[in-house]
């Protein structure tokens, strides 16, 4: 059977989760990440029952990811874009994956450069080997969430950074 074209829709959270933790990598995990976030997204459903699909959409994109800088840099920033949607939608809590303080302070840990190295390396970025117009990309694809997720921060260092970033990643290719 090919198990790459498994219809998850029906599948009970509670035989997905378990499905998830046998799992090690595979094209079923990214199925299972698509269809545990469209069931964040279902207003319908109570809010506890949106974070624990919520939750389970992050343990199936965590799992599904190599180790190569474009997979965890896709890995992190389809984590960070879900765990803003959840900080503004549904509130932030006390779990580390939904306080946006640690969403920021997980984004800034993840980047490679810091906004000002960006920013220098970036004005000259058409005459770049693609190696470092790679590493740019992927610290845009990584900060695309910080404009949604600043509202949410209180004022400090933290969200500085971030506010540094939002200003620099507009000149990033």
């Amino acid at each position: 059977m090919d198990q790459s074209n498994l219809d998850f829709s029906s599948w009970s959270i509670e035989r997905l989760e378990a499905h998830v933790a046998g799992l090690q990598r595979g094209q079923e995990l990214e199925g299972i990440r698509v269809e545990a976030q469209a069931r964040v997204y279902r207003s319908v459903l109570p809010r506890v029952d949106r974070l624990r699909w919520a939750k389970l959409s992050l343990a199936a994109n965590r799992r599904f990811h190599g180790d190569g800088a474009w997979e965890q840099a896709r890995m992190r920033s389809q984590e960070f874009e879900l765990r803003t949607w959840v900080i503004e939608r549904l509130g932030a809590d006390a779990d580390l994956d939904w306080n946006p303080e640690v969403l920021a302070t997980d984004t800034l840990a993840t980047l490679s450069l810091g906004p000002c190295q960006a920013e220098s390396v970036a004005a000259g970025w058409r005459d770049l080997p693609k190696v470092k117009i790679g590493d740019l990309r992927r610290q845009k694809n990584l900060t695309a969430h910080i404009n949604r997720l600043m509202p949410c921060l209180p004022p400090g260092p933290i969200k500085d950074q971030l506010a540094r970033w939002a200003s620099v990643r507009q000149h990033l290719p």
